[in-house]
């Protein structure tokens, strides 16, 4: 619990310095994208979690506080074939968007930690002299529970 106090506190700090305020409605969604990270929660499933704990919040408040977290980058949005946006914590430290695994049987996403693409990174960079600030790749597959 430590970590998401620490994490709420430095999100906090992110809204702040980028002018917005903390509501109670944006602690409770912030909240949940802490307790639910590894889940890639739609906004409506955040929304319904959030409603759970919180009964006075609408939809388009859980979609605009995602909103402004994806654009301070906390989050990243990011879509899969189920064309949903899903939401993901963006991780402290982190130079570059995570990876995925995406079942194509059972729909279960995993991350990946290590980002596998720094030497192709500074390929297309020098031949294209192209300077790259993220990327995204996601493995479409079937995960070892569903083969």
């Amino acid at each position: 619990m430590k970590t998401t106090d620490s994490m709420l506190t430095k999100i906090t700090e992110k809204l702040h310095h980028s002018g917005f305020k903390l509501t109670p409605q944006r602690e409770a969604t912030i909240k949940i994208v802490l307790e639910k990270e590894t889940e890639h929660m739609s906004a409506e499933e955040i929304y319904l979690a959030v409603k759970r704990k919180n009964s006075d919040i609408g939809l388009a408040t859980v979609y605009r506080t995602l909103e402004i977290l994806t654009d301070i980058e906390v989050v990243n949005k990011i879509s899969f074939d189920d064309g949903l946006a899903r939401y993901d914590l963006k991780k402290e430290g982190d130079k570059h968007f995570h990876h995925h695994l995406l079942c194509l049987k059972c729909g279960g996403i995993e991350e990946i930690a290590e980002d596998l693409l720094e030497l192709v990174e500074q390929d297309v960079e020098k031949r294209f002299d192209f300077q790259i600030k993220d990327h995204r790749l996601t493995f479409h597959g079937i995960c070892k529970n569903c083969q």
